[in-house]
């Protein structure tokens, strides 16, 4: 460890800021050892740009920018436990990060220095790819998809990590086809609760549209199906090219869920009763459960369909597990997952969900209009809009 000389006491602000000035973070490289090429992400956790060495101009990274807006005093909480759970996790279906660097504190910068984590860049993310209707995957590549996402999901559940903010825009892709889970700005370790205690995690995680009932029906108590949940939305969008249940309101997704997958009643989820938003909500009844039977059109693969059923099952104690979905026949039948780089060889130009134009609910076939667990209610008919509530 590095002993640190104190600040200076006292009100000399010159000295303090001379101090600050010429503090030296003895683990931090300057953030001018990257410039800037493109700003490739926005959204409620900052700004993520892509960035080449000046030492190595071929090798390029992506830069989040950890927001500091709201910081009274140190460094941001939430980045911490994003960076601690990023050092934690190393595996070839998440996304790899580099180092921390950072801004030197000046006059200019009012002696805050700006802090970014630095990441391997990944050319595409899937809400880009899926925006774009040139971009189109096989059966076999489909499946190479969904057995990389679930294989970084075993591999974040077995080291005790929940993801919480599962969706398109947050999976990554390589030009070599190799899939990324990224941005743990929301995930969280799993803790073992004290005997007769349970858990009290925040349930206002996961954008709206694939968010899971347990989470909006209050638990606090959740687990890896919260994740499970998001791959199968995620799964459903590879044939559908647009998200699923776009809700605007709590309220309105579990509308949309329940046209979908059923009813919410204590004979398909028992104790379900227990949650504490459960009398609070409107929740429709007599509905028949219609993964299959909607999804069937976009979907023509018998296997695909079980295992998009049994990803959205309502009961987390159901939902299938990351393991036990591997395993499923759907990757172990013919096509067999398929090598991705071939078709994205054909695309030279990155696809991000920032830089593509907005995903619209008109890729839904018309005659299947009426089915409204699968419409966008007109109001957000400007395109793919991102939710985090």
């Amino acid at each position: 460890m590095e002993t640190m000389e104190p600040p200076p006491q006292g009100n000399s602000k010159i000295k303090r800021e001379k101090y600050i000035e010429e503090y030296d973070f003895p683990r931090c490289d300057d953030a001018t050892k990257y410039e800037k090429v493109a700003k490739i992400g926005q959204g409620t956790f900052g700004e993520v740009f892509k960035a080449k060495e000046r030492k190595n101009p071929r090798k390029f990274v992506a830069m989040k920018k950890v927001l500091m807006d709201n910081e009274k005093e140190g460094f941001p909480i939430t980045a911490l436990r994003e960076i601690r759970i990023l050092q934690l996790l190393k595996h070839e279906n998440v996304v790899n990060l580099i180092e921390i660097c950072r801004t030197k504190a000046n006059a200019s910068n009012k002696f805050r220095s700006t802090f970014y984590l630095v990441f391997d860049f990944c050319e595409h993310d899937l809400a880009g790819l899926l925006s774009n209707v040139n971009v189109k995957f096989s059966l076999g590549e489909i499946k190479k998809v969904m057995q990389q996402l679930l294989n970084g999901l075993y591999y974040i559940h077995s080291n005790k990590i929940l993801h919480r903010d599962m969706k398109a825009a947050n999976v990554l892709i390589t030009k070599n086809g190799v899939l990324k889970l990224a941005d743990f700005g929301l995930a969280r370790a799993i803790s073992i609760p004290k005997a007769g205690e349970q858990n009290r995690y925040t349930n206002r995680v996961v954008t709206l549209w694939y968010r899971p009932p347990e989470l909006l029906l209050g638990d606090r108590n959740y687990g890896p199906p919260v994740d499970l949940w998001g791959a199968g939305c995620i799964m459903a969008e590879m044939w559908t090219r647009s998200p699923i249940m776009q809700g605007n309101t709590e309220q309105q997704q579990l509308t949309l869920i329940s046209q979908l997958c059923g009813s919410i009643t204590t004979e398909v989820w028992p104790k379900v009763d227990n949650l504490d938003l459960f009398s609070k909500m409107e929740l429709p009844r007599n509905q028949k459960r219609k993964v299959r039977e909607r999804l069937k059109p976009y979907v023509k693969d018998a296997y695909a369909c079980d295992l998009l059923d049994k990803l959205l099952i309502l009961d987390p104690s159901k939902r299938i597990d990351s393991d036990s979905a591997l395993n499923h026949d759907f990757f172990w039948t013919d096509p067999m997952p398929g090598d991705l780089s071939k078709m994205l060889a054909q695309h030279t130009q990155s696809m991000f969900e920032y830089t593509a134009p907005p995903r619209r609910a008109g890729h839904m076939r018309a005659h299947h209009q009426h089915q409204p667990a699968m419409q966008k209610p007109s109001h957000l008919d400007s395109g793919y809009q991102d939710r985090v509530f």
